[in-house]
C-alpha cells in the first residue's frame, strides 16, 4: 500500500486516473478533508503505481508507511 496525501480536491482525479490502470491499484479514502488516501497495490504493482502517483498532473505526497 501507498499512504499519500494530497489535496482533497484532486482525490476524485486520483480515484480515475487508477481506474484507467485497471487493477493496478485502488484508491481508499483515509479522511477526505485532511486529503489522506491509501492505494492498495500488489509487490509486484507497487513500482509503476509509484511512478504514477510521482507524475500526476498534481501534487501528491508520499508519506511514510
Amino acid at each position: 500500500m501507498i499512504n499519500c496525501r494530497l489535496n482533497p480536491a484532486d482525490i476524485y482525479r486520483l480515484n480515475r486516473i487508477f481506474e484507467g490502470y485497471d487493477g493496478l491499484g485502488i484508491v481508499s479514502t483515509r479522511d477526505n478533508k485532511a486529503g489522506l488516501v491509501v492505494v492498495y497495490v500488489t509487490p509486484d504493482t507497487y513500482p509503476e503505481a509509484l511512478t504514477i502517483i510521482q507524475n500526476a498532473p498534481f501534487p501528491v505526497e508520499v508519506l511514510p508507511d
